[in-house]
């Protein structure tokens, strides 16, 4: 995902539906999905055209329709995500970050024990 490319949480509302999809999708498969919100057809065609110039996202017109499909990966949109938020609270550092949400939140003994398998792994270089 291209750093300046800003998706909103309610645009990441609408990528969520599209990453989960099997297949390019319609407006609206779309409100189906999101069908516990109360967003009209029109309000999903706006983000989904704003997600569009964004170039998150592309569509193709299918007789009288337009199907959308993602052009980022969920996997990098949370990579941006994640880094952006430890560069400007934590100055780049995961350390600082792991340690302040830790101390607010408790861990389980089942994330404390994936915690230290990832550290291993990365010890050895995996």
């Amino acid at each position: 995902m291209s750093p300046n490319v800003k998706i909103t949480t309610a645009e990441s509302q609408i990528m969520d539906v599209l990453w989960r999809a099997d297949r390019p999708l319609a407006v609206e498969d779309v409100r189906e999905a999101l069908k516990d919100e109360t967003w009209t057809d029109a309000t999903i065609r706006t983000f989904l055209n704003r997600l569009a110039k964004k170039k998150a996202v592309v569509a193709a017109k299918e007789g009288r329709r337009f199907l959308f499909r993602p052009l980022v990966a969920r996997s990098d949109y949370v990579h941006a995500e994640s880094k952006g938020l430890i560069d400007r609270l934590f100055d780049g550092q995961i350390e600082p970050f792991i340690a302040h949400f830790s101390e607010r939140e408790a861990l389980s003994d089942e994330q404390i024990a994936r915690l230290r398998l990832l550290i291993e792994r990365l010890g050895r270089g995996e």
